[in-house]
């Protein structure tokens, strides 16, 4: 099963009130993750919803892999590819002459594939409808944004960046500055503020965590 965001709140909100006998239980996460990507959702209950806020204003750190010489509508392998481009000329020299002007504080425009409301409409929507509107570039900064394997027609890329950043806009920007294309093949989150992935719990070990067939000794937090 993909899993989205809201179907992760659905699971454990369902499983909460099934262990607890009650019929309503506040359940939110703390920035949405896209529909291909993996990584770290923080889920908050109860009285802890009302932290949401500043947890999502939190850094976030990612993972992802782009692939060199083609594009997509959505930035990521959601959408079919819609154009390649040459590739023989990328080098890693290439690219890390290109990556500093994605670092410190930069103007980012938002992909039409996003939930980003203008006019009362989300953008994917309209992207849907093959319809491309003009959207405001947004001011965020982007801590690191390095290379960790270069293997064409693939590069992977670690990113710290603040809130409203998109990992998919950033692939898409460089595949441009690199006089070719890229899309996202993969994305993971890593990080949001000190929590990390590697400290998570699984949908399932919550689930059952919850259930009280494990205990947090059981695995690992």
């Amino acid at each position: 099963m993909e899993w989205t965001s809201f179907d992760v709140v659905n699971k454990l909100r369902f499983t909460i009130k099934h262990k607890l006998g009650i019929k309503k239980i506040k359940v939110g996460h703390a920035g949405t993750l896209d529909p291909m990507a993996t990584g770290l959702l923080i889920l908050c209950v109860g009285k802890y919803t009302k932290q949401i806020e500043s947890m999502t204003g939190m850094d976030k750190t990612y993972s992802t892999t782009l692939k060199l010489g083609a594009t997509t509508p959505s930035y990521d392998a959601e959408s079919d590819e819609d154009a390649q481009f040459p590739t023989e000329h990328i080098t890693e020299a290439l690219i890390e002459e290109k990556l500093p002007q994605f670092r410190g504080d930069i103007e980012q425009f938002p992909p039409m594939f996003s939930a980003i409301k203008i006019k009362g409409q989300k953008l994917y929507n309209l992207a849907r409808k093959g319809i491309t509107i003009e959207r405001a570039a947004r001011s965020l900064r982007i801590n690191e944004c390095n290379a960790t394997r270069f293997e064409l027609p693939e590069l992977d890329l670690f990113i710290d960046c603040s809130k409203g950043t998109y990992i998919r806009s950033i692939g898409h920007d460089l595949g441009a500055a690199l006089g070719s294309g890229a899309y996202l093949t993969a994305l993971r989150r890593e990080s949001i503020g000190a929590y990390q992935v590697a400290n998570a719990l699984s949908i399932e070990e919550a689930a059952e965590w919850i259930d009280g067939s494990i205990s947090l000794d059981e695995v690992v937090i």
